[in-house]
């Protein structure tokens, strides 16, 4: 009978011991899962990126068919502070290849966005962006200037997250999704001209050389309706990337 008391009696300490732990966790602050997140991600070099690319391939899906596009890189050359996250900044150049014919490419120096048809209109490529430009945020998520609320809690792909929504000092808001348990960023949500948009991440991978934790798979949904997944499979950090990269004329060829 003792033995049966002394084991109840373990298994209740453990169970509180488990317990105040969840509670521990639950009172975090938005700004220290934000803190924990930055440092799951890559810590200050991660933060603080120059030019980040990244090469794999893509899924589109249009009108319930799916299209694989064998290529689909990005370079991207980051601005060191950003006060509107969800318009363009830096540079930046996506291209996507089926069958090695490019069925895009769109580019921004800087100033302007290009695409297969050479410069584009300023609205035109203002709205292009602001449905795409917002994962961002969180790298000054922590800058003077950001408002963070831990508003939320949310289940992705099966684990708990909270969910940290972050207003910019231009008031524009972005949501992320912030796993629990380990603190990796699972997730992107803001409003853009194409409806609500959010991306999940998952299959992270990195490099010894770099202190960099990669999204492998990123799905994108406008609205709830999936519109691609992407699958990165190599990324580089801090690379020189050359001015010409971001600038197209109307012939696909790099100025």
């Amino acid at each position: 009978m003792k033995n049966t008391h002394l084991i109840f009696l373990m298994c209740l300490l453990s169970f509180l011991s488990c317990n105040n732990k969840k509670v521990n966790t639950d009172m975090l602050t938005a700004t220290e899962i934000m803190q924990k997140a930055h440092e799951k991600a890559g810590g200050d070099f991660w933060q603080k990126p120059k030019s980040l690319t990244l090469k794999g391939h893509a899924v589109f899906y249009k009108d319930g068919n799916a299209s694989k596009h064998e290529t689909h890189n990005m370079w991207r050359v980051f601005e060191q502070t950003k006060s509107d996250a969800h318009i363009a900044n830096g540079k930046v150049r996506i291209e996507s290849f089926k069958d090695s014919v490019p069925i895009f490419i769109v580019t921004f120096d800087g100033e302007n966005t290009y695409d297969l048809r050479g410069k584009q209109e300023k609205s035109a490529a203002d709205n292009r962006w602001a449905s795409n430009f917002g994962y961002g945020a969180i790298r000054h998520a922590l800058d003077e200037g950001y408002i963070l609320e831990k508003v939320a809690t949310d289940t992705i792909k099966g684990k708990p997250a909270y969910t940290i929504k972050v207003t910019d000092p231009n008031q524009g808001e972005t949501f992320f999704g912030i796993d629990k348990l380990d603190f990796k960023i699972v997730k992107v949500a803001f409003q853009t001209p194409r409806g609500w948009h959010h991306r999940e991440y998952s299959e992270f991978f990195s490099k010894d050389e770099y202190s960099w934790l990669q999204s492998g798979r990123v799905e994108l949904f406008y609205d709830g309706k999936i519109s691609n997944e992407v699958y990165w499979t190599d990324f580089e950090v801090n690379e020189k990337l050359a001015d010409s990269l971001f600038i197209l004329n109307a012939n696909n060829e790099i100025e």
